[in-house]
């Protein structure tokens, strides 16, 4: 059988014979439904944003960077009729990019992320971590310091899409504006909550990185929130707007019903796809991936990790972790000193203390040997050779989009 496995902008071809393994692919459902419109028209525990913003308000709109598959370029247009009903002009509409702690975006990037239309109508600006404002602290000592621009807005809107997130559950959310528009102390002080075994992908009630996320965001305010969840092609299977919090979740179970997929039993080799472009523009956004296959793989199993990285590892400080030290020294370097970008390390190291990998990528070897992975061009060397290892009759699980699949074992 053949397998399209996702890889930049042109997915890889996967050739498997099922007779000479068990083979399981796991795959979200799918839907052709876009319902961002019938979520605006009706939102969750709020009124719709039409009878929330007024005309003369100052609006501010927080959308993601270009590191997300955040369709921004379909879903602000939604917005705008919205806003235009409530008699808001555009010039009373600012569009600012979440950046968190990521590299800063070219124009033509910011055009390409909303739309040639909506750049050429409304301001757009990127989030700047050292133009913040403290607004307050929360009950676990984060500071909260916001980009002044969203703090200064009358009424604010968060945009995102909904998926597992390897240590704050899920994304969107309050999670677009902490730690999305935070500065550096505010984005270090909530990771570092990250090494709380509570801190993983699909769990939400207890988890400490989203309760501070919320908390946090609380203190700034958010009128208003319109998340989608995304199919493999990126199409809008299911919206909702509203309420911060319960808006999010009614998303989340919509996450679950797509993205957790039952396990029947452990692979012997996990062949994993980050998701293509811009999922794995480098290694420290393509990580995400490695969580959700790592649930599936037998203890001292191989993962075959498919990830472009045409921008490198992606990150300076994650480098500095990642090249010439051990998955061991890693984990226990970040229990003595949380450092941003070292917490991505100490993710993969954590993977690699449960399984070996194997990177297909655009990477130098020496680089990736350099971060204890075994490196590969192309995907069918990668899979030989993790069949030579792997013994007679292998279980093999495919998942052609990492980051949107959560394994659940039994």
């Amino acid at each position: 059988m053949t397998i399209q496995l996702p890889y930049g902008h042109h997915p890889l071809s996967l050739e498997l014979s099922g007779a000479d393994c068990i083979l399981t692919t796991l795959e979200p459902q799918r839907s052709n439904v876009d319902p961002v419109r019938l979520a605006l028209a009706a939102p969750i525990d709020s009124p719709r944003l039409r009878e929330l913003a007024h005309a003369g308000q100052q609006v501010v709109i927080v959308t993601s960077d270009v590191t997300r598959s955040c369709p921004s370029d379909r879903i602000l247009p939604y917005l705008m009729v919205e806003l235009a009903a409530a008699g808001v002009h555009d010039q009373d509409v600012c569009v600012v990019f979440g950046l968190g702690a990521h590299r800063k975006h070219t124009q033509a990037e910011q055009a390409a992320l909303v739309g040639s239309q909506i750049f050429s109508r409304l301001r757009c600006i990127d989030s700047d971590p050292a133009q913040t404002v403290l607004v307050g602290r929360t009950g676990r000592g984060t500071p909260i310091e916001v980009f002044e621009p969203v703090v200064r807005a009358d009424v604010r809107v968060a945009v995102g899409n909904v998926e597992p997130h390897y240590f704050a559950g899920y994304s969107g959310g309050a999670k677009a504006i902490v730690p999305g528009v935070c500065s550096v102390q505010t984005i270090r002080a909530n990771h570092a909550l990250m090494v709380d075994p509570r801190a993983k992908s699909g769990n939400i009630a207890d988890n400490p990185v989203r309760q501070d996320i919320e908390e946090g965001a609380a203190m700034v305010g958010i009128d208003f929130i319109l998340n989608v969840v995304l199919d493999s092609q990126k199409n809008i299977l299911a919206a909702a707007a509203g309420d911060p919090t319960t808006a999010h979740r009614w998303a989340c179970k919509v996450v679950d019903a797509f993205s957790m997929t039952p396990v029947k039993q452990l692979a012997d080799i996990v062949i994993v796809s980050a998701g293509g472009y811009p999922k794995d523009i480098n290694m420290y956004q393509a990580q995400k991936a490695l969580d959700n296959a790592a649930i599936a793989v037998k203890p001292g199993g191989q993962i075959i990790w498919v990830a472009q990285c045409p921008e490198g590892l992606g990150n300076q400080t994650f480098e500095q972790w990642m090249v010439g030290s051990t998955p061991a020294q890693i984990l226990e370097r970040i229990q003595q000193n949380f450092v941003l970008g070292g917490h991505k390390a100490a993710a993969i190291a954590r993977v690699q203390q449960h399984a070996a990998i194997l990177l297909v990528s655009e990477l130098p070897d020496e680089l990736v040997r350099a971060c204890n992975m075994q490196p590969y061009s192309d995907i069918d060397s990668a899979l030989q050779n993790a069949l030579k290892r792997a013994g007679q009759n292998p279980v093999i699980t495919v998942i052609p989009e990492g980051a949107s699949v959560l394994p659940k074992i039994g």
